[in-house]
């Protein structure tokens, strides 16, 4: 039976990759390469509509679209025998919707083939290493969310909070004087940005850092921890 690796390839830098990664896909990348029998296929990933009457009617659609491509790719590029992967940055359980696609398409039952998850190091994991911080405090919980989210409130019962998918900079819209921010931009890479402080004092630093980087490469990854500094 084909079978298919959803494979975490990490938060950027080739180190992060895990040996099971590496087993898994056999060769993942040049540095890894001794034999070439293998194929990479490319295929335009469809654009979420951002007109859509809701947020989650938008997604909805938008990973119908991506199941019926991935759909396509496992029943018409892997021979009955063969093995294929699909890569997926950081993490395939944390913001990622791969495996709710795998899902859409094993529920339609028009291709057979079986699956396995390779967990990767996520972004969140590589920001801590990176700032040298632990996500939690002792007897504490962290709370892991998206900027949409904080830009209507940030959690009330906990003072740890970890960022992600943030375009909008919602940091920003945070008063509180008594919170700090650990912020990072395409981890693990040479165009590594660390900035870390109070979040008040250091807020309009990282927006214009973020905007500067963003029109240098065209595009940026970045995640950040806020964390309430007169909790204990």
């Amino acid at each position: 039976m084909r079978k298919v690796f959803i494979i975490g390839i990490g938060a950027g830098n080739p180190d992060y990759i895990t040996v099971q990664a590496i087993n898994a896909l056999k060769e993942i990348c040049k540095r890894y390469i001794k034999n070439k029998s293998y194929r990479t296929i490319e295929v335009p990933d469809p654009e979420r509509d951002r007109t859509a009457s809701s947020y989650e009617s938008g997604v909805k659609a938008w990973h119908e679209q991506r199941a019926t491509i991935y759909e396509r790719l496992i029943g018409q590029e892997l021979g009955e025998e063969e093995r294929g992967a699909f890569l997926v940055w950081g993490d395939p359980s944390l913001y990622d919707s791969t495996l709710r696609i795998i899902d859409r398409i094993i529920a339609r039952g028009t291709v057979a083939f079986e699956y396995e998850v390779v967990p990767g190091i996520s972004s969140i994991q590589a920001l801590a290493a990176r700032h040298k911080i632990t996500l939690n405090r002792i007897g504490r919980s962290i709370h892991i969310t998206t900027g949409r989210r904080i830009l209507q409130r940030l959690p009330a019962d906990s003072g740890d909070v970890v960022v992600m998918l943030d375009a909008e900079c919602s940091f920003k819209n945070i008063n509180d004087p008594e919170i700090d921010i650990y912020w990072g931009a395409y981890i693990g890479t040479e165009d590594e940005i660390l900035v870390s402080g109070n979040l008040k004092g250091r807020m309009h630093d990282i927006e214009r850092i973020r905007s500067e980087a963003k029109g240098k490469k065209g595009w940026i990854m970045d995640t950040y921890l806020l964390r309430k500094t007169a909790s204990h």
